[in-house]
């Protein structure tokens, strides 16, 4: 079995016998390398991945590194390559920059490092936090958190909310409880907005997610309320949020993804005001990695059960 792996990323797959090559995700699969059954994919151009899609005439296995397998869905592959995605190896990473984004937009760290660079000591601040009125906006403790999107990232997420004092409900397709926290069905979502004060989005980039966030959900939000969004950029009417947090129909925002990545430096979203960008740096540092492409490999031998699969013949 050939086995091509990314440049991107060091694995270890010294446990198998298998042939392992490291192939550019930036560049065209060489030729004497077609004949690979499996491609590891991490940080790859869609331009690579729909070469691999047509010229890999023998892949039996596509596994991505990305919790998201969207950009190899779209690449093309045949319908009999299966193909495997990295949920859960970004669980921890997220979840640390998630509470990090979280905790900044509602403590207004950006409002307090723009004053730091004024050489400003900020007292108008210091007696909004501790105003009576206000006071709540400023803190996780008591906080309504809902998380829009809540599988493996949330599971790890939410307990960490919940430890300041937060009440966290979740939403997915269905409803019900997961890891401990209650989940509500999306048709329900606009009802539990009403009472939100923080919003995180961790949704996948699908059809039917495109724009998710857009201009009834964000009217439905209370306008303290504050959004959170590392899942995928595609899932927010950009359009929209700027508007909100320009009108002041939003207290503030932070996204880790954008639409467009790299984000332009003419884009608008850079000058919005109460808003926190930072690079997709949320992930990046799968934990896992080789034991997950390990078990997958064994399993695709034997002819078992593949982990997180997404797509291809169920073995």
């Amino acid at each position: 079995m050939k086995i091509l792996v990314p440049h991107t990323i060091h694995l270890d797959l010294s446990p198998i016998t298998d042939e392992v090559v490291t192939y550019q995700v930036d560049q065209s699969i060489p030729d004497e390398h077609t004949d690979a059954d499996v491609l590891v994919v991490w940080q790859n151009t869609a331009d690579n991945l729909r070469d691999a899609a047509r010229r890999l005439t023998r892949l039996r296995l596509v596994q991505t590194l990305a919790a998201g397998p969207d950009s190899v869905l779209a690449a093309g592959f045949a319908r009999s390559v299966a193909i495997t995605s990295g949920r859960s190896l970004h669980d921890g990473p997220v979840a640390e920059h998630t509470l990090a984004l979280v905790l900044a937009a509602i403590r207004r760290l950006d409002t307090l490092l723009e004053a730091q660079k004024s050489t400003t000591w900020d007292r108008d601040f210091n007696v909004a936090q501790s105003a009576p009125e206000t006071e709540q906006l400023y803190t996780l403790d008591g906080a309504r958190v809902t998380i829009w999107g809540f599988g493996s990232i949330a599971g790890r997420l939410a307990p960490l909310l919940a430890a300041l004092g937060a009440s966290v409900t979740g939403v997915a397709n269905s409803d019900g409880e997961r890891y401990g926290f209650p989940v509500v069905a999306t048709p329900t979502l606009p009802d539990v907005l009403k009472t939100t004060d923080v919003l995180i989005s961790i949704l996948p980039a699908t059809p039917a997610t495109e724009n998710s966030l857009n201009a009834d959900i964000l009217a439905a939000l209370p306008r303290t309320a504050v959004f959170v969004n590392v899942g995928r950029g595609a899932t927010v009417d950009e359009d929209a949020l700027q508007a909100a947090l320009a009108e002041g129909r939003l207290r503030a925002a932070a996204l880790d993804v954008t639409k467009t990545e790299p984000l332009p430096s003419h884009s608008p979203l850079w000058a919005t005001p109460n808003l926190i960008i930072t690079p997709h740096v949320a992930g990046n540092r799968p934990k896992g990695s080789s034991a997950l492409v390990l078990a997958n490999v064994a399993a695709l031998k034997e002819g078992r059960k593949l982990t997180n699969q997404v797509a291809g013949p169920v073995l």
